[in-house]
């Protein structure tokens, strides 16, 4: 359904041919003759936007303006005047009109400023949306998104937790594995203790067995003194293995003794030394293929994925990509010392229809080149520039309505659930009113 809108106005001929301007215009118009009537509207039904005349007997324009803020403060108001005087004009914007316009009206300046003001609506409540949403995840902390996959995602890491349980984590390079990881480190009985990140296809073959289990002294060239290993280093805390997939054959026996024994043997030691630590791995290969192709131990493969955690690709959950831009912008902004608001509405289209073959990582350095590159409050598609833009650019506009229509859809089910169906309440969590959630509700057929 439309857009509501209440015109008010004494005198009949105008406030026809308004009404039926704006119907034509795609608009839901409903008539008052007088202000009385007006604020009578406004009791019984939520509108978009009150288009009201000044003088009216009975109730005067600043008067339905007063009784929209008090009583219909998500309702937008624009004054009509044939008496306009500067004064009035700055009474009625204090009072907190958002717009007035001169009689004799122009019709299709009426339309045009209808249509900028309820536009602009609708981008604040998306923008409320968003830093409410941002506000409330990252209260709690955790991987940044809302969609059901996400929200799966999220009730694994905080069943998982309070485990000792060995955790493998799966997923596409640039997903968030690490997040994951740290997520539920923190929310484990070892938070207070260190969480160390390792990166086992980023240390040499030759190297990797004395990195994670320390050495002796003399045990090879070059061992001039015996060393901790990164196990040991983590006591008490978590052990996070990156890209476990790459660790070689001879290696992987060692860490099932790990896991099963709780037990270290330092290169060129006799004695084993009790480590006390969780282990958490991720990578991006198939380790069941890896197993069935003799690669990777299948006794190991089993004792690291007791729980498995999946993070699904970001080109199947783009309604996540606003809270993420939100949450990374604003880790930029700290860094770089900026003040970006986010961006624009056609970047967010070109930034929509991206494949993301790169997943999160890749839509950090696009919006970090973006804010370095941009000069203004706003990044606009001029700033995201380079291979991106010239490869990913379309002109599908279908895609994109699809994904935010979906978002919207999605967003508003689970508004709903979180008020266990109280329609206002979901309309107030919102920020929308009443009578356009209802619209919302017909539109996408939710019961």
């Amino acid at each position: 359904m439309s857009d509501s809108i209440l015109v008010a106005e004494d005198q009949e001929m105008s406030r026809r041919g308004l009404a039926q301007l704006l119907r034509e215009q795609g608009f839901q118009v409903t008539e008052a003759q007088d202000g009385l009537r007006a604020i009578a509207c406004m009791d019984e039904t939520d509108f978009d936007l009150v288009l009201t005349d000044l003088m009216m007997p009975g109730a005067d324009g600043m008067v339905v303006l007063r009784h929209a803020r008090e009583h219909a403060p998500q309702t937008l108001v624009m004054l009509m005047t044939g008496h306009a005087s500067i004064e009035t004009a700055i009474e009625a914007l204090q009072l907190g009109a958002q717009d007035y316009i001169l009689k004799p009206l122009i019709l299709e300046d009426v339309v045009r400023k209808v249509r900028h003001l309820i536009d602009h609506k609708k981008l604040a409540w998306e923008n409320q949306m968003l830093r409410r949403e941002i506000s409330e995840y990252f209260a709690t902390g955790g991987p940044v998104g809302k969609s059901p996959a996400m929200q799966k995602l999220v009730t694994l890491i905080d069943k998982v937790a309070p485990t000792p349980t060995t955790v493998l984590i799966t997923g596409e390079s640039g997903v968030g594995k690490e997040v994951v990881a740290r997520t539920i480190h923190e929310r484990s009985d070892r938070h207070d203790s260190v969480f160390l990140p390792v990166n086992c296809s980023a240390i040499p073959e030759s190297l990797l067995e004395s990195q994670l289990f320390g050495h002796v002294k003399g045990s090879f060239t070059g061992a001039v003194s015996s060393q901790e290993g990164l196990f040991q280093r983590a006591r008490g805390g978590t052990i996070f293995l990156d890209e476990i997939g790459e660790i070689p054959l001879s290696l992987q026996v060692k860490l099932l003794r790990v896991i099963e024994e709780k037990q270290i043997l330092p290169v060129g030691s006799t004695h084993p030394i009790n480590v006390d630590v969780r282990i958490i791995t991720a990578t991006n290969r198939d380790l069941k293929a890896e197993t069935d192709a003799g690669r990777f131990r299948a006794d190991l493969f089993y004792r690291l994925n007791v729980f498995g955690i999946h993070i699904p690709p970001l080109r199947e959950r783009l309604e996540d990509i606003p809270l993420l831009i939100e949450h990374l912008m604003c880790r930029h902004n700290r860094e770089m010392k900026r003040n970006y608001k986010g961006v624009d509405n056609a970047a967010m289209r070109l930034i929509m229809a991206l494949p993301w073959k790169g997943n999160i990582r890749e839509l950090d350095n696009i919006l970090e080149r973006a804010m370095i590159l941009g000069g203004g409050e706003w990044i606009t598609p001029h700033d995201i520039t380079g291979q991106e833009a010239a490869e990913y650019s379309t002109d599908d506009d279908w895609r994109l309505v699809k994904v935010l229509s979906d978002y919207e859809r999605v967003h508003i089910r689970r508004s709903l659930e979180k008020a266990h169906g109280d329609k206002k309440l979901a309309s107030e969590m919102l920020g929308l009113s009443l009578s356009t959630l209802y619209r919302k509700l017909e539109r996408w057929e939710i019961a």
